[in-house]
């Protein structure tokens, strides 16, 4: 149940993560991002590592509470999700 309910919560925000990061990164090149009145002093790519695992936080974070929110319990859902086989 528990593996069950983190891949619930991470597949989907990895995958949307990666989504938002290609978006972002498309729209912002990373020298042009500035942090605190300082430029960013890392190289492109440990830019786009750090906004990828941001952005997949952020949607983490928004699964979690997707499924915080949900009415009824956890047994419930997982009941319904493996048609009560398991």
């Amino acid at each position: 149940m528990k593996c069950r309910l983190w891949m619930w919560i991470l597949w989907p925000s990895f995958l949307v993560g990666g989504i938002a990061e290609g978006i972002f990164f498309t729209l912002v090149h990373p020298e042009d991002l500035i942090f605190f009145d300082q430029p960013i002093d890392a190289s492109n790519e440990a830019v786009y590592t750090v906004g990828f695992f941001i952005f997949w936080f952020l949607c983490a974070l928004s699964s979690a509470l997707t499924l915080y929110i949900l009415p009824g319990s956890l047994c419930d859902l997982n009941e319904k999700a493996d048609g009560g086989l398991l």
